[in-house]
């Protein structure tokens, strides 16, 4: 395309946008309607110049100018308790179903490697001498030790919100490193999984699995499910900027990063009951199986909200974005 035949063919247009923008409410019946077909002309041509000729200059004047006829068109709106609904009930939880083709196999991948680092430290005495000495090793894995002790260390309230916030920065920096291509997302579920297969390799050479599965599985399966909801978006929204599909980098980069930003409020929220389970549940006084039951029925919960909420949602037209109206429109840059 001939950028400068094109702006010279539509530059009348763009200014006459801009003069009715510029006369405020002042504006005829005739005038309103013509500053809608405008405005949507607009945002047609903008589509196109992104896609086929990007001119940082031009782009950047034609965006302020879809962007304030978008809001003398649809007015300024402000967040409802409607809208609070809408993302709970719709975007999140299908936000989360159109992803799981990502964030399932990021489960099972990591949960894997997390059970072969396990097998590894438990059968082999050498590498478990090179994490501690013996003395401590006997520390934390005794009953009664550093494992055991550390979820009644403090205050249930205090214990609960210091776990929701660390969990929750680490599923945000899993969503926003995915923007590097995802690496660093890989080195953030590797050092989770690392953690976790270093207490069962030690628990499990000190005869006391079972002990530590039952402080973990309360709460982990959500947590840990919430963390590989993260981590496969985050890889997701990397893979987006390698393949971004039929629209262009920058616009499929925008979708995927407004559903992350959704996702990351969401999982917050998550994660906040998994911080409520290990804060009160894990180092209560309740029997094992009924701790464990507590922390499979939250799961079980989560999966049913997301399979079902979330599967109704997007066969209706649900995308986990933000409403059409609330975002620029795009234009296909390839079949």
């Amino acid at each position: 395309m001939d950028l400068d035949v094109y702006v010279t063919a539509h530059r009348a247009e763009w200014e006459r946008l801009e003069h009715l923008l510029g006369r405020g409410r002042r504006l005829t019946g005739a005038e309103a309607d013509e500053l809608v077909a405008l405005y949507q002309r607009t945002a047609t041509h903008l589509s196109v110049i992104q896609s086929s000729a990007p001119d940082p200059a031009l782009t950047a004047r034609l965006t302020q100018l879809v962007a304030r006829a978008r809001a003398a068109v649809t007015g300024t709106r402000r967040a409802s308790w409607r809208d609070v609904v809408r993302f709970l009930t719709a975007g999140f939880p299908a936000a989360v179903y159109r992803s799981r083709h990502w964030w399932i196999p990021t489960a099972v991948l990591s949960t894997l490697l997390a059970a072969v680092i396990g097998w590894w430290i438990g059968t082999h005495p050498e590498v478990q001498a090179a994490i501690a000495a013996p003395e401590e090793l006997r520390q934390m894995t005794r009953p009664g030790g550093e494992y055991e002790t550390y979820y009644s260390s403090h205050p249930a309230a205090s214990f609960a919100a210091q776990v929701w916030t660390n969990n929750a920065q680490a599923a945000a920096m899993c969503l926003v490193l995915g923007a590097f291509f995802g690496v660093l997302v890989l080195w953030v579920l590797f050092l989770n999984m690392l953690n976790l297969g270093i207490g069962i390799g030690l628990m499990a050479s000190a005869g006391r699995l079972d002990t530590f599965l039952g402080l973990v599985l309360p709460h982990g399966l959500l947590e840990l499910t919430a963390v590989f909801v993260a981590a496969g978006t985050g890889l997701r929204l990397g893979w987006t900027l390698v393949d971004p599909g039929p629209y262009s980098r920058r616009a499929a980069l925008a979708q995927q990063g407004r559903a992350a930003i959704g996702m990351a409020i969401g999982l917050a929220l998550v994660l906040f009951v998994s911080g409520v389970i290990e804060g009160f549940v894990t180092p209560s006084g309740l029997p094992t199986w009924a701790r464990i039951a507590i922390g499979v029925a939250a799961e079980a919960a989560f999966l049913v909200y997301v399979y079902v909420l979330g599967g109704r949602a997007v066969r209706a037209g649900e995308a986990g974005d933000v409403a059409s109206a609330d975002r620029s429109a795009e234009l296909p840059t390839a079949a």
